[in-house]
């Protein structure tokens, strides 16, 4: 379903990477077993004997929540990686995300400071990046995370070239 606020008429979106979702599993991955292993703790202290509180069904009923979020949150990191999306158009760029929470964030090339490539050590390994965009306004957390690495220094020599000649005009 397309939204004429979020999808505005003649955009043609470009995705990010499909290899995104890897790096969003890794994290969910680590998130997870970090989380769901420390509230489990009491779970393991009240079978061990060691604490009295709090009573076993409750210390059962903690983690199997988290769990059952976490796996939750694993069948929407696909999704949530497709809703990823960008343009470029000839005053600024359009960053879209979001399947329920849908957004579209429109930065203007005049506004951009600098821009910003970063790379983790799984997306190293995938050869992705994240293009973060600075702008005047401390609020805006613009960025695009997953794309290839050639596509994010293209990206960031061409908005910086693109902010530089709008920032000349003014």
């Amino acid at each position: 379903m397309h939204t004429v606020a979020i999808d505005p008429p003649g955009i043609q979106w470009l995705r990010v990477s499909p290899k995104y979702v890897t790096v969003r599993l890794v994290e969910w991955a680590i998130r997870n077993v970090i989380t769901i292993g420390l509230f489990s703790l009491p779970l393991l202290f009240v079978e061990l004997g060691w604490w009295k509180w709090p009573p076993l069904w409750l210390a059962v009923a903690v983690p199997t929540a988290f769990l059952l979020l976490a796996l939750w949150r694993l069948v929407l990191i696909p999704r949530q990686v497709r809703a990823i999306g960008y343009a470029e158009r000839d005053d600024d760029l359009l960053i879209r995300r979001g399947i329920f929470f849908q957004r579209t964030m429109v930065v203007p090339y005049g506004r951009m400071q600098f821009v910003d490539v970063t790379v983790g050590p799984v997306e190293r390994l995938l050869g992705l990046c994240t293009l973060k965009l600075h702008t005047a306004s401390a609020g805006t957390n613009a960025h695009l995370p997953g794309l290839p690495a050639v596509e994010g220094a293209r990206l960031r020599e061409q908005l910086s070239a693109r902010g530089e000649a709008r920032l000349a005009g003014l």
